[in-house]
């Protein structure tokens, strides 16, 4: 929907050159014309970009003109005291809002105007916006979490609560700025869910600030943003975890140096463990596992389990690989893949690695024939940069 170009004449008989001070009509105005000059003169006129009769739609950039005469302040309030910011045009003849109109608001624009001899006079006048239904609005949600220390590897997510069909016109009101300077670029990976990563990993110790200014722009179908947001995380110590599914160890490895060799098991024979660079995407110090959930629902198959308290568990894929402790298989660690696609390792080894893990760390695996996805978990950094740069809707 655009900005409806009709006109609304402001403050009807009030546009006319007047003053609300007595002392000074008694004066003639300013003292700069008189009385019979003032009556003379043609009233100082203002006309907007909307039409007073009609609902406003929300994206509508809010103009005003002065004819005849100048303006001298101008303010623009919604019923409840918020103001819109704007400001007067260099010749002062116009205004012009700075930002965005909010949906089913009541606003009421004030004015001081002047006239070429010098009479000063006051409008105001009110206009209604567009009302929007929940299904109308979508909002923004973003990863991570405002304050939030994170790994790494961890992107930022926005999901949106009502698909957006104009990518374009809501990539071009998001930015992330980092004091690293990394470069980096936005990739749709549907309707409702769109990922930014740098061009590499995070540099450790980087201040990200995410700008989501989305309220009121246009997402398409008749959609607008609900409301804009800012984030700012922090980037932590670049933990990175290089997991070999043929010799069956872990590297971890803290700011660039080793820190442990831990040994492990991965996914054997039909549950093969993906390769590829994943994302730790929550921790749970403890956690239920049931083979349902990879598709194993016969009670009396041998590969049936229910685990209730799996312990140190970190997942790095939706579809439900962890690593975590694994009591069970402490005699396969280092020599055989056992698992159903998880990363086992011993309770020891489980609980120092949760201890220094963090949402957004880096586990790279190798060894094995079935590749990671780019959509199953965190799983940005599994395209080059040239391939994902081709997700954004602005490429």
């Amino acid at each position: 929907m655009t900005a409806t170009t009709a006109l609304l004449v402001l403050g009807a008989g009030l546009a006319a050159c007047s003053s609300d001070d007595p002392s000074e009509q008694a004066r003639g105005g300013t003292g700069q014309a008189t009385a019979s000059q003032a009556a003379q003169e043609d009233p100082v006129e203002i006309t907007s970009n909307v039409d007073g009769k009609q609902a406003v739609p929300v994206d509508t950039h809010l103009r005003l003109t002065a004819h005849n005469g100048t303006l001298q302040k101008v303010r623009v309030l919604s019923r409840k005291g918020v103001e819109l910011p704007g400001g007067i045009t260099p010749d002062d003849t116009g205004w012009e809002a700075d930002g965005r109109l909010e949906p089913g608001t009541t606003y009421v624009v004030k004015g001081v105007t002047k006239s070429p001899s010098g009479t000063t006079g006051r409008t105001r006048t009110s206009f209604q916006t567009e009302d929007l239904p929940l299904d109308r609005q979508t909002y923004a949600s973003v990863a991570p979490l405002d304050g939030e220390t994170v790994g790494v590897g961890m992107p930022v997510i926005v999901t949106f609560d009502v698909p957006v069909t104009d990518k374009t016109s809501i990539e071009k009101h998001m930015t992330v700025t980092s004091s690293s300077k990394q470069p980096g670029a936005w990739h749709w990976l549907s309707d409702t869910e769109v990922h930014w990563r740098p061009k590499q990993y995070w540099k450790a110790g980087t201040d990200v600030t995410v700008d989501v200014d989305v309220n009121s722009v246009p997402a398409g179908n008749g959609v607008y943003g609900q409301e804009s947001r800012t984030v700012k995380f922090h980037v932590g110590d670049a933990v990175v975890s290089k997991v070999n599914a043929q010799t069956h160890q872990m590297q971890t490895f803290i700011n660039g140096k080793l820190a442990k060799t831990t040994p492990i098991t991965t996914g054997k024979a039909g549950f093969t463990t993906r390769s590829g660079v994943k994302v730790i995407i929550e921790k749970f110090r403890s956690k239920r596992m049931r083979s349902e959930t990879v598709g194993i629902s016969d009670r009396n198959s041998e590969d049936y389990y229910d685990l209730d308290d799996v312990e140190y568990a970190m997942r790095v894929t939706y579809s439900g690989e962890f690593l975590h402790a694994a009591p069970w298989s402490v005699a396969s660690q280092g020599h055989d893949n056992v698992s159903h696609g998880c990363t086992g390792m011993s309770t020891a080894d489980a609980r120092w690695i949760y201890n220094i893990s963090k949402r957004g760390d880096v586990v790279e695996y190798t060894g094995t024939d079935r590749p990671m996805t780019l959509t199953n978990g965190y799983g940005d950094w599994n395209e080059s940069f040239a391939t994902w740069k081709q997700g954004s809707a602005l490429s």
